[in-house]
């Protein structure tokens, strides 16, 4: 009888991984900013925002001319080239004046104006320009563009003292962004705090925390915030006034937050691990900060995304009043006090450009807030 031979069996070679489990690895960190690399509006939003906090922390640096200095009231914006002065096409941008031509219109009789090309103004990067601090340190009188000879130029033109509305307009981020940041800093802080206390404790002093809520929450805001900074004194300092503004937003803006975080405080007190915490004797301190808190973060970092541009609106529309910055400061809200007028907007247009600041501010946080909520929650 024939022996029968057994060949070895070959081992299957191992199934290819796939690509979507190859992130196993990934910490949770990792896997959000992979899934908001994917949402363009919110790359759009954080490069805007990086930009404008840059733009806020190196203002004197990127305003082209002294935000202070005075010219002739309500100029137009400079006409940008690329055209040599011979006429031919250039790679550098010049800004040529605007005269009158001598000539008049034959329907209006209005003087004709042209550009007057024998005397350009030849713009540059990192050029020299007033003195300033940079961080308020070192002292510096470089700027990253303006014009190579000194020469005043005004990209978006000049308000009724004849100041450079974009430099005024670069260094008035400074102060707008500051008092945004500073409150939903303290509002977070705050509401955070409220919320996960009320939720987590429950029972009576959740009711009669709840109760203190409604209480802030159904004070009317805006005529508070009119009634309360105009009791500040005219003569008071600008820092007295910027931190009295920044503390009446504080106080009245905390208690919308406070109630989204206590219902989500709400459902994760009932979860497993939080109720298998309590059992085994872990404090509420460390219940608190190991376990509720880093569950309600992904919600807070949204929250504040979108705070943001609410604090910014609501700046810009006291500051149009004159309720949230006094000069000499400036913010974008003070610079459109301008605006008041019809008649001033009909005949200088571009006394409107601050609003392209705040627009662009708003867009770039809301954008973020958008790309962040769709790449935290799982769901």
């Amino acid at each position: 009888m024939s022996e029968v031979t057994h060949k070895p069996e070959t081992a299957a070679p191992a199934p290819a991984v796939s690509a979507r489990f190859a992130y196993g690895n990934e910490t949770y960190a990792a896997l959000v900013w992979r899934r908001f690399r994917r949402s363009t509006m919110g790359m759009i939003g954080l490069v805007l925002v990086v930009a404008l906090i840059l733009m806020a922390i190196f203002g004197d640096f990127f305003a082209p001319m002294d935000p202070k200095r005075t010219e002739i009231g309500f100029a137009p914006p400079d006409h940008i080239e690329f055209t040599a002065p011979d006429g031919g096409f250039s790679l550098i941008p010049y800004i040529y004046p605007i005269v009158e031509t001598g000539e008049f219109d034959p329907i209006t009789f209005q003087p004709l104006t042209g550009a007057d090309r024998s005397n350009p103004t030849v713009l540059g990067f990192f050029v020299k320009g007033h003195k300033y601090n940079v961080l308020g340190l070192i002292p510096s009188d470089t700027h990253f563009f303006g014009s190579v000879d000194g020469r005043p130029i005004h990209f978006l033109g000049t308000d009724k003292f004849g100041r450079d509305i974009l430099s005024r307009g670069i260094i008035g981020s400074q102060i707008t962004l500051t008092i945004a940041l500073v409150v939903v800093l303290l509002t977070s802080v705050i509401g955070t705090f409220v919320g996960i206390f009320s939720g987590y404790m429950g029972g009576r002093i959740d009711v009669w925390v709840q109760r203190f809520v409604e209480f802030v929450l159904a004070f009317p805001q805006l005529p508070l915030y009119l009634a309360l900074t105009s009791l500040i004194p005219v003569t008071a300092p600008s820092n007295v006034f910027i931190a009295f503004v920044i503390g009446l937003m504080s106080v009245l803006g905390w208690a919308q937050l406070s109630r989204e975080v206590r219902s989500k405080t709400l459902a994760l007190a009932r979860i497993e691990y939080v109720r298998a915490a309590i059992a085994v004797g872990s404090s509420d301190m460390r219940i608190i900060t190991r376990h509720i808190l880093p569950n309600v973060s992904s919600h807070l970092i949204v929250a504040v995304t979108m705070a943001i541009p609410a604090v910014v609106l609501l700046e810009s529309f006291l500051g149009f009043l004159g309720f949230a910055v006094k000069p000499p400061l400036i913010s974008w809200g003070l610079m459109l006090q301008d605006t008041g007028t019809f008649s001033v907007i009909g005949s200088y247009p571009w006394i409107l450009s601050p609003v392209m600041f705040v627009l662009i501010t708003v867009f770039a946080f809301n954008a973020l807030g958008d790309g962040l909520r769709d790449a935290i929650d799982p769901y």
